[in-house]
């Protein structure tokens, strides 16, 4: 299927809506809505997580471990999500996806309240909820261009970047206020109660998205996800780059130890360092939404990568608390722009039919890399020290984008119009090539 199918000339194709136009959609609208609730949740429960392992144990490897028990399950379970999200009824999947994850939310605040939190528990409930993820994930990603048209996609697809970052500046600000009012328990109950918002958007949607019926059983389909991405450069390009630069450019799980040890501001200070990245984010998100359209995402991508890979250097050698925020803020910033443009690419290549195993492939990069990537961060800030590893990484990430830049020249080239010419990803438009 063509992405913009409507559009039957040269100057209509070139128009591209403003991403703000996409939510005239009342169901994508609904749950755009809802998922901002969500994940302003998700980031409190992510900074009570950091905040309470911290005072647990006051080890970074203990730290890192988070991130390991994050992205084994996004390993595990990413693809299996991917063949449900194209074979079963997307709607269905996130509602009782998201009704799991509302259960382990609020397991976190009662073991929390009772006083039986252990690390084990903790441990236990990150998987089990990071596996949930994994397996409705997908479907969520799969289910958005059933709520608008095609030729809106990108625009949906940044807006819902847009959602995100600012609920990443919101959470994580309120995580910290309500840490140091209320504890970690409360903390814990409304990222459970923000699950709510999902479900009531998913109930009341009136789109009925086309449930396709199963040709190949489920490895094959798995495979046929796997032999699609492979035979596109473009994505293989943006998955890997993706999954590298996040590898190397994981910082979050030390927060606790630069706002305890290294800049002495506590948890209302913790909050900020988790905040700055998402307010950076939501201007780079904003700028993105209110363009033209860029018409060379691969440039941008790498563009972005790199920038992001200096700000995280930046912060790592930072002793000051203005200086450290202005660098998180910039990675941010560049990360949303990178953010928004994978998504683009990624839609624009994608037929509807395999969306949901290539969001997947997708996630297990974008999830796994920064997931993974923690427990590497705890474990050299355990021999080296936290602003080492974050200047480490930072190094690693600005490296990266100039290995995928000299060995996946595709990138470079991708341009919006070949890929709404040949929805395959194959053709490649520049000044040298037609």
């Amino acid at each position: 299927m063509k992405p913009f199918p409507e559009a039957t000339t040269d100057d209509e194709r070139r128009i591209v809506p403003r991403p703000y136009r996409s939510l005239r959609h009342r169901d994508f609208r609904q749950l755009w809505t809802a998922e901002f609730v969500s994940t302003a949740g998700s980031q409190i429960q992510r900074v009570a997580i950091a905040w309470q392992v911290y005072q647990l144990t006051g080890d970074p490897l203990q730290l890192g471990l988070l991130g390991l028990f994050r992205f084994l399950p996004v390993f595990l379970f990413g693809i299996v999500g991917g063949v449900m999200a194209d074979r079963q009824d997307r709607r269905r999947l996130l509602l009782i996806s998201q009704s799991v994850l509302l259960v382990t939310s609020g397991l976190l605040a009662v073991f929390t309240a009772a006083d039986l939190i252990t690390m084990p528990i903790i441990y236990a409930i990150t998987f089990a909820s990071y596996e949930v993820s994994a397996i409705g994930g997908p479907s969520r990603q799969a289910l958005i261009p059933a709520l608008v048209p095609e030729r809106e996609l990108t625009g949906a697809m940044t807006m819902n970047t847009l959602s995100m970052q600012v609920a990443t500046v919101a959470g994580p600000a309120i995580g910290g206020v309500l840490i140091a009012t209320s504890g970690v328990a409360v903390a814990y109950a409304v990222d459970a109660a923000s699950f709510v918002f999902v479900i009531l958007a998913v109930l009341t949607m009136r789109t009925r998205p086309v449930v396709r019926v199963a040709t190949s059983g489920r490895f094959a389909a798995a495979i046929e996800g796997f032999q699609f991405v492979r035979n596109r450069p473009i994505l293989l390009g943006v998955m890997g780059l993706d999954f590298v630069a996040t590898f190397f450019g994981a910082s979050n799980t030390l927060m606790p130890i630069f706002s305890e040890d290294v800049l002495g501001v506590g948890a209302t200070g913790l909050g900020l360092l988790y905040a700055a990245p998402a307010a950076g984010a939501v201007a780079g998100s904003l700028v993105m939404s209110f363009s033209g359209g860029v018409r060379r995402p691969g440039f941008g991508v790498l563009g972005a990568v790199a920038i992001y890979g200096v700000c995280l250097v930046g912060f790592g050698a930072s002793q000051s608390i203005i200086f450290s925020l202005l660098c998180l803020a910039g990675s941010g910033a560049a990360d949303a722009v990178s953010m928004a443009l994978r998504l683009a690419i990624r839609t624009l290549v994608t037929p509807d039919e395999l969306r949901g195993r290539i969001a997947a492939l997708h996630s297990t990069f974008a999830m796994g890399g920064p997931q993974l990537g923690e427990f590497e961060a705890g474990a050299v800030a355990a021999v080296a020290g936290a602003g080492a590893s974050v200047v480490i990484g930072g190094i690693g990430t600005i490296l990266a984008a100039g290995f995928t830049a000299r060995w996946v020249p595709a990138m470079a080239r991708f341009q919006t119009d070949a890929a709404i010419d040949h929805p395959d990803g194959q053709c490649y438009r520049s000044s040298s090539t037609k």
